[in-house]
């Protein structure tokens, strides 16, 4: 079991109230939903393994270098706009060194690789994984990874944890009309306005189903535009010639890489604490109570 960590955190801290709080006032909101969460996913589903995976770079360089204004509104949405700017306390930051040094006294395996988002650590342990992998991620990037032959679906949160979407290559086609492996081509096509990825400009979600479905993959798509015998309307045929350099390097930036430099780490799950004199430290600190109690007591079952 793979954990879109951040994904995760991020979901517990707008779903649990942040008056939720340590004995000295500090919020913990966020870590004490996400050990809810990970107390609720080791119970239903028992994996042998998991891998807490973090973003070590949310915005890597390299998929800058590519497409400039990937996740560039984020940067600037950190940014005060000027000296009036109300500015909003910040209280889910503070809390994530927390949840990491709550992961590594109950030594559950966390990785973040320099230059590389959790999606690609992500990428990285699914291709290495000799069995079945579930993802739990609320992001849809990682739908590319699905793939019924060897066993990998996502697990995709619609309230909490508790009410689970599993997503299959079956679920895909339903819902998208794609498999996993061309999930990767529809996102570049139809583009992420949350992700500063422009797309295809007139190019949605259905029509480009419609041209994979017809094309097989981006590079058939990309030599009907060449052929003036291929099925395209004049509109389509205008809009994709324009869009040759953003379909030149969109490609690698929405991929989810599976070369990752990973760290030797130990991904099984432990059924006893790695440091319970640090956990009992921890959950008198932060107050995280029943929350780290239970996920302690579900890791001894």
């Amino acid at each position: 079991m793979l954990l879109d960590t951040a994904s995760l955190y991020f979901r517990a801290y707008f779903g649990v109230p942040e008056s939720v709080k340590a004995p000295d006032g500090t919020p913990v909101n966020a870590v004490r939903g996400l050990l809810e969460f990970i107390d609720r996913l080791v119970r239903d589903h028992r994996p042998d393994e998991l891998v807490a995976c973090m973003d070590a770079d949310w915005r890597p360089q390299w998929r800058v270098d590519l497409i400039p204004t990937y996740k560039a509104h984020r940067v600037a949405e950190e940014q005060p706009s000027g000296p009036d700017t109300e500015e909003v306390p910040d209280t889910l930051s503070p809390q994530v060194p927390i949840i990491e040094s709550v992961l590594d006294a109950l030594g559950i395996a966390r990785v973040g690789v320099p230059d590389y988002e959790a999606d690609d650590v992500i990428g990285t342990f699914t291709a290495l994984a000799k069995g079945p992998v579930d993802i739990v991620t609320g992001d849809r990037d990682l739908y590319q990874l699905v793939d019924d032959a060897r066993g990998v679906r996502v697990l995709y949160p619609l309230k909490g944890v508790g009410s689970l979407q599993l997503t299959d290559e079956s679920t895909l086609r339903e819902k998208y009309g794609v498999d996993g492996s061309g999930y990767a081509a529809l996102a570049t096509l139809r583009g992420d306005p949350s992700d500063g990825l422009p797309g295809v400009p007139g190019i949605g979600e259905k029509t480009a189903a419609k041209l994979l479905a017809e094309f097989g993959d981006l590079p058939g798509i990309i030599a009907a535009v060449d052929d003036p015998k291929a099925r395209l309307t004049p509109s389509q045929r205008t809009r994709l010639d324009a869009s040759r350099p953003y379909l030149a390097v969109a490609p690698k930036v929405v991929k989810v890489a599976d070369d990752v430099p990973l760290p030797d780490v130990d991904p099984t799950l432990p059924h006893t604490p790695r440091d319970p004199a640090a956990v009992a430290e921890l959950g008198t600190r932060w107050g995280l109570g029943g929350s780290l109690h239970r996920l302690v007591t579900t890791l001894g079952a």
